[in-house]
């Protein structure tokens, strides 16, 4: 009976899906094959059918795919860049694991978490010059139903591991679970919609929703980095533990010599599968990639300038300014070049940790924000050259501006009673001084607010209330952020508040930061053009509680959670603008950081034998991925 039924099917039914994974020819195994798809479809298991969605190379979030289903390459690469030479670049700290997907231990740079990289390879990787537009890596084809309640991916056949093991379904469910449940938590959020993951065959797997409509989720799983099953489920191995072992990979690169905390090494493979992919020309021309650790910027700078390493992205305005003046800079041996970019900047200030009683009141946050004087720091420090931000979704059109009206007012009046009244009466702004040094009126607003909120200038000269001193430490791993912070300090205690600034070593502070250790530290939150998922993890109330969350604030605001869930379910990219706006108000008129500022470009200085794609992806300059070395052309 199974075999008519299969007949029938390959007779009647123009969807592809329903024999891409049987054997050849019309015997047994091939029909039992099709007929088990079959039945899958009367039963509903697999939604397909008449109205089955379109396998798709590529898929969008809003839109269509720039790049057909027949491109050559994409436009940010040098599609006849020579193969070889070595890259050395740098990175700061320290680190003592090969493991990027749990919370313990520091990983060592170059291993990503999600999206295709050196070593990992993701089903779909996301184009470097559209917002949110993925491309098939992995997977051949995705499939996507309208209402988004389900995605399946079909593997494509030549697709392996650096063993040469082939990649199967398979290893795509045990990824999926894997993350989940012993992961950062980070996974737990961004996958949280998910309610499944089935291997349909051995090269077609699929993700079934728990919700119709997270037009997000799709392109989500299909950033996943996939994971080797065979590999680490091997005796003896347990994922959640660091480790230096190199692991098993399936892409360009293998892991070569590795010293820890010193330096890691990436060799590029001869045998990848996938070097021919479109997606890939230009990609990839290095034989090695070195990364060498410094103790800090300083002394990773003075290696530059010695020849130590090839590239150095300069985060710092003051050196930018001064410390390039350098011999091989003059010559021209090194090139330093500043390149606008289009890159959402996020928000990089002071956060508090609203989980300590002395940051509990939002009045208390706002009065301490009068006491950071940026345009004198700016002038003193960075040359006047940085911008003060403020918006959490800085440099792009998400970023909200003047009062709310239209849609935003509207979404926003739901929340009336939950979030702050400044939402609907004033355009948020931080404090503003004339640069000169005498920040007396701000401060004394600073004051007059402490005063009201019934912090009482003590004997001692410290403010307290209810037997609680106003009172915290500054934590960071970088020193560099200390000429910033100690004017700051000083400006603190002319109102009546003691804090100190502490430098630990990278390690210490990213277990702090798991462990939401801290009173107040200065960091950043990195934003795309297409915030969805991950914005949950940032702000989400459940995520205030799990230690290892990037809810570093602590921040649990319903009104939050029900716009993070309204935005997941945006269908058009106005909408998805009108939400994320919403938020932005929110978050700014809860004061929960002091804004710092943003730059918007990438001062890039490199020696003059690393060559680079012209022009550059306006959103990442893809050192590591499509420049190349001169000495190899």
């Amino acid at each position: 009976m199974k075999y008519i039924i299969a007949a029938l099917f390959c007779l009647f039914c123009s969807t592809p899906a329903y024999a891409q994974d049987a054997p050849e020819g019309d015997t047994p195994e091939a029909l039992q094959v099709i007929a088990d798809k079959a039945f899958e479809v009367i039963e509903g298991g697999d939604k397909e059918g008449a109205d089955a969605p379109k396998a798709m190379h590529a898929v969008a979030l809003h839109g269509s795919p720039k790049y057909g289903p027949d491109f050559t390459h994409v436009e940010y690469v040098n599609v006849n860049a020579p193969k070889g030479g070595t890259l050395k670049l740098n990175a700061i700290g320290s680190f003592d694991s090969l493991n990027p997907f749990i919370v313990k231990g520091s990983p060592a740079a170059g291993l990503q978490f999600i999206r295709s990289g050196l070593v990992y390879e993701s089903l779909m990787q996301n184009s470097w010059d559209e917002p949110f537009t993925l491309y098939g890596v992995l997977a051949e084809s995705i499939e996507v139903p309208e209402d988004r309640s389900w995605v399946a991916f079909n593997i494509r056949p030549e697709a392996k591991w650096a063993d040469g093991k082939p990649i199967t379904a398979e290893d795509v469910v045990w990824t999926f679970e894997t993350l989940k449940n012993e992961g950062q938590p980070f996974f737990k959020a961004y996958y949280g919609d998910v309610e499944h993951a089935e291997a349909l065959s051995d090269k077609r797997v699929k993700f079934t929703f728990k919700v119709a409509g997270n037009i997000e989720l799709p392109l989500i799983i299909a950033e996943m980095s996939i994971l080797p099953k065979h590999y680490w489920t091997q005796e003896g191995r347990k994922f959640n533990q660091t480790s230096l072992d190199a692991p098993l990979g399936s892409g360009p690169y293998k892991i070569g010599k590795v010293e820890a905390g010193r330096q890691v090494e990436y060799v590029r493979r001869d045998d990848w599968w996938g070097k021919d992919l479109p997606f890939f020309k230009g990609f990839y021309n290095f034989d090695r990639i070195t990364y060498d650790y410094y103790r800090d910027s300083n002394v990773a700078l003075e290696a530059f300038l010695s020849g130590e390493f090839d590239v150095q992205i300069e985060n710092t305005a003051k050196l930018w300014a001064t410390a390039y003046d350098a011999a091989p800079v003059n010559d021209g041996r090194i090139a330093k070049e500043e390149i606008e970019n289009a890159r959402p900047a996020g928000m990089q200030g002071f956060i508090y940790n609203i989980r300590r009683d002395v940051f509990k009141d939002p009045i208390v946050r706002e009065a301490l924000a009068y006491a950071f004087d940026f345009e004198w720091s700016n002038k003193q420090f960075a040359y006047g050259t940085y911008t003060r931000t403020d918006s959490y979704y800085e440099n792009s059109e998400l970023a909200s501006t003047g009062l709310p009206k239209g849609k935003e007012l509207e979404l926003l009046e739901r929340f009336k009673n939950q979030i702050p009244a400044d939402v609907f009466t004033e355009t948020y702004a931080p404090p503003v001084t004339n640069g000169s040094g005498n920040n007396r009126e701000n401060l004394r607003t600073a004051m007059k607010m402490l005063d009201e909120a019934g912090w009482v200038l003590g004997a001692d000269g410290i403010r307290s209330k209810d037997g609680v001193r106003l009172e915290f430490e500054i934590v960071d791993a970088n020193p560099q952020f200390e000429r910033w912070t100690l004017p700051f300090i000083k400006n603190l205690a002319r109102i009546g508040v003691k804090a100190n600034f502490r430098v630990v070593d990278s390690a210490q502070y990213q277990n702090r930061m798991n462990a939401f250790d801290f009173d107040m530290t200065i960091t950043a939150f990195g934003q795309s053009n297409s915030p969805g998922n991950e914005q949950r993890d940032f702000w989400g109330s459940e995520k205030a509680a799990i230690e290892g969350s990037r809810n570093y604030i602590g921040i649990e605001s319903p009104a939050l959670d029900t716009l993070i869930e309204e935005l997941v379910q945006t269908s058009s990219r106005e909408d998805l603008v009108t939400v994320v706006r919403a938020m932005d108000r929110i978050l700014l008129h809860g004061h929960y950081v002091i804004p710092m500022w943003h730059y918007p470009k990438w001062r890039i200085a490199h020696w003059s034998y690393i060559k680079r794609p012209d022009p550059l992806s306006d959103i990442s300059p893809l050192i590591s991925y499509t420049w190349w070395a001169k000495e190899a052309e």
